[in-house]
């Protein structure tokens, strides 16, 4: 299951300390200052990387500390600098920094390999060696390391699909998503069963691409009824909206239209994307109300390529896939 939101404490290293010392040499009983300055903390840097498919690790655990900066040791050197956290998370994620009840948006990652320096290590402090004068000759003080920032971030994973499926509850999403990909999402009929946005890669004739599946809306959804609320936010990084009907529904145009409104109230610019009807479950029709059903949806639909399909019996799959290949590519 795909988690898309965490919220982590996040701890750069601090700075080592600088050094007291004096330099001690046979023969030379009063050497000057010697105490080398401390080495930097380690910064916490997100890393975004294909092998990361989901925010779990950031669930399991909440604070993330990177290493600390050595002290300052003798004869001026300086302390090894902390070692930085790398934390890997998806392409898609965008990342908040938490101040009190609100949050502040920092950066949207999107490109594999790309980096964000989350939180600066402390500096580190300066060796006694810098605080000698001509009138202070052995000064027995140092400097201390800096601490490294801290801050309570917000994750959010956007998915980025080619590809968004979408629909009521229970009008086979995860089923289209099983039967086209190697997806195993939970299938059941009852409302809801997907919980979480399940992502399947398709391979059709060479070409690959991604396909989500959007969580089942409702009325209301973009105000927060069921689930839509969190989920409709995936929309948006999606090229080609799938969206779904099912014969079974008594009302097919007030049920597109359902969705409609909520992806409008949502955001108005989702209206703009690319979007394929799809009947489905026809297997279950005589082949002359499951004629007069598709003819009747491609009338009221004028603007929309509609497609009718049975992920039972595959039919309508092959034609289906060659349209979304030629759109994608």
């Amino acid at each position: 299951m795909l988690i898309d939101e965490a919220k982590i404490l996040v701890i750069a290293g601090k700075g080592g300390d600088g050094l007291v010392s004096f330099h001690r040499e046979k023969f030379v009983p009063r050497g000057g200052p010697d105490g080398g300055d401390g080495g930097k903390g380690g910064d916490v840097i997100l890393v975004v990387s294909e092998e990361a498919h989901g925010l779990e690790e950031f669930r399991r655990k909440k604070v993330f500390k990177a290493e600390d900066g050595q002290n300052g040791m003798r004869n001026k050197k300086t302390g090894r600098d902390g070692q930085d956290l790398l934390l890997n998370v998806p392409p898609g994620t965008v990342v908040y920094e938490v101040l009190g009840n609100r949050r502040f948006f920092l950066k949207d990652l999107k490109k594999a390999n790309e980096r964000y320096l989350l939180a600066r290590g402390g500096k580190g402090g300066l060796g006694n060696y810098h605080f000698a004068t001509s009138v202070r000759q052995a000064p027995n003080f140092a400097g201390k390391g800096e601490e490294g920032e801290r801050k309570e971030i917000e994750l959010e994973l956007r998915l980025i699909a080619d590809v968004g499926l979408i629909g009521l509850p229970n009008v086979g999403k995860s089923s289209l998503l099983a039967v086209i990909s190697a997806a195993k999402p939970k299938i059941a009929n009852y409302p809801f069963t997907t919980l979480s946005p399940e992502l399947g890669v398709v391979t059709h004739k060479g070409r690959r691409f991604v396909v989500a599946d959007i969580p089942g809306l409702i009325k209301g959804a973009a105000l927060g009824k069921g689930l839509g609320d969190d989920f409709l936010k995936h929309v948006r990084r999606t090229h080609i909206l799938l969206h779904l009907l099912s014969v079974e529904s008594n009302d097919l145009l007030k049920d597109y239209q359902v969705i409609r409104q909520e992806l409008s109230a949502f955001d108005p610019g989702l209206l703009q994307k690319e979007e394929v009807v799809v009947l489905n479950k026809i297997d279950i029709l005589e082949e002359s109300k499951k004629v007069k059903l598709l003819s009747d949806l491609k009338k009221a639909l004028p603007q929309r390529k509609v497609f009718a399909i049975s992920t039972i019996t595959r039919e309508g799959i092959e034609k289906l896939l060659d349209e979304l290949i030629k759109r994608l590519f």
